[in-house]
């Protein structure tokens, strides 16, 4: 990770050294032709990476306010900015549409040569795949089978329609279901190095590198098909009883040191995004740990406390209301992020807990499924797993094993756990919360703009302004059933009710 400001700073170099050839003679004899032309594929998909992370792992305040975690302290959050624009949330639409269109020119750029860049190839496909779950999480109904066809050989079509949720699920499962497939008959020889933020480490060999990213793989199917378990019981259940089966073709993140997430070098101007927005921004005064999630830390003495929040000012946890008409009168009377998850400018953004391996495997038991383990098991692997990401000793795992955390027999023990143990993955959680109402305490602005028109966190990102503009017609048709940009309409898996 050390030399990654290098690996991104590669593209400019290589193109000052394309442009500033003196000769087309020079040109031609420097030229190898079994050479990829413009910016190889390995620096794009670290270009790549690291956009993911900085655009959802930089959240904090947004996604972290919708699943139930911080709160505004400062500067009062009372939801004015959920309405069309083409900053934040607009943003994080545009990077996913942007990465899949580098992942696309990645791929074409090697398909005449598949073989030889079979892994690079192999791991945009998941990434792209992954980009395509982020956006129908955020928006729900998206672009997708239109998307990306601007060009004349590729269909010409400028203005995508929008494809149901309930169509995109499928159609990406399939996706990545074929790769999983292709994985476990084999990988390729090239090596994708330093330019893997993800799983690269020098001790680790190419194929236990490419093994991560085949867990990584099956691990989102999992998550996918848990996610509609509730309203495609029959493709959840077979996706996952399938990949349980088969733990050698079809294996999941399983520990710590397998976990999914872009590793930053802590130098700028790549710092770990909380870091760099909190402590060098100089902005850690801003935000404040819910009411909510320290409440429900300290009446379960969940010990993960510890690591996640900090002591206020006199030693005490203390949560702060959402959206009250102003901060407090001394900001540090409030606990604040925990230095593990603010205070490290080589930390990580992650993308996948091994944790959420075995609290899904646990919820997949209780549904009934063959998962080869019992729901008590899994769910007591996922505790301890969660306990030792955070630096929580043995002891101190076992004592809550015994008491608040014991398990229940209840899939809410599960959601409640997981919520925990999600923090700082805010996407995910938000997404845990739509489906399962888990944290059951949660609640909206205290004093929103909408008043009492709406009682719930919003369902959904609003479509970004560039939409409205300049494909009107289309996002207006997905947008038939919205209410002020982010209520209205439901997730597909989000079957709650008495919300609105």
């Amino acid at each position: 990770m050390k030399s990654l400001l290098t690996k991104l700073s590669m593209p400019v170099i290589i193109s000052m050294l394309i442009f500033s050839g003196c000769t087309k003679k020079f040109a031609e004899i420097n030229t190898d032709p079994d050479a990829l032309p413009d910016v190889p594929p390995v620096n794009m998909l670290t270009n790549i990476l690291r956009n993911t992370a900085e655009s959802f792992g930089g959240d904090i305040d947004g996604y972290g306010t919708f699943a139930g975690y911080i709160v505004k302290i400062q500067y009062m959050d009372y939801m004015g900015g959920l309405n069309p624009t083409n900053n934040t949330y607009g943003n994080r639409w545009y990077n996913c549409y942007y990465n899949n269109t580098q992942i696309k020119d990645i791929l074409a750029k090697t398909e005449a040569k598949a073989d030889a860049y079979k892994n690079i190839r192999t791991v945009s496909r998941i990434w792209r795949d992954y980009m395509w779950f982020l956006l129908t999480e955020g928006w729900r109904d998206v672009p997708y089978s239109e998307a990306l066809k601007g060009k004349p050989e590729d269909g010409n079509i400028l203005l995508a329609k929008y494809d149901k949720q309930e169509d995109i699920y499928p159609a990406v499962m399939a996706d990545l279901k074929i790769i999983a497939d292709e994985m476990a008959a084999g990988i390729g020889e090239d090596e994708l190095g330093e330019f893997d933020i993800v799983y690269w480490n020098k001790d680790r060999s190419l194929k236990d590198q490419m093994l991560l990213w085949q867990k990584f793989c099956n691990s989102l199917r999992l998550r996918m098909a848990l996610r509609i378990s509730g309203v495609s019981s029959s493709l959840a259940k077979t996706t996952i009883e399938e990949i349980a089966a088969s733990p050698t073709k079809y294996p999941l993140i399983e520990n710590n040191g397998e976990n999914t997430a872009v590793q930053f070098p802590g130098a700028l101007p790549y710092l770990e995004p909380w870091y760099n927005s909190g402590i060098y921004g100089k902005r850690i005064d801003n935000w404040g740990l819910s009411d909510i999630f320290i409440d429900h830390m300290l009446q379960t003495a969940d010990p993960r406390i510890a690591t996640i929040a900090t002591k206020n000012n006199v030693g005490a946890y203390l949560g702060y209301q959402n959206g009250l008409t102003s901060g407090p009168k001394k900001l540090d009377t409030i606990s604040w992020i925990g230095d593990k998850y603010m205070r490290d400018p080589a930390g990580s953004v992650p993308f996948f807990k091994s944790c959420e391996t075995y609290y899904s495997l646990a919820e997949a038991a209780m549904l009934g499924y063959n998962v080869k383990i019992t729901a008590k098991d899994a769910y007591e692997r996922a505790v301890n797993l969660s306990m030792a990401e955070n630096g929580i000793s043995q002891d101190a795992t076992n004592e809550y094993l015994k008491g608040a955390g014991e398990w229940n027999n209840t899939k809410e023990r599960i959601w409640w756990d997981m919520w925990v143990a999600l923090f700082k993955e805010n996407y995910e959680a938000w997404s845990l919360y739509r489906r399962t109402g888990i944290p059951s305490t949660n609640y909206p602005s205290l004093n929103s703009i909408y008043g009492k028109d709406h009682n719930d966190q919003p369902w959904r990102a609003p479509y970004p302004n560039s939409e409205y503009v300049n494909n009107t017609a289309n996002v207006e048709a997905a947008a038939t059933k919205i209410k002020d940009y982010v209520w209205g309409e439901q997730m597909w898996w989000d079957k709650r009710t008495g919300k609105f």
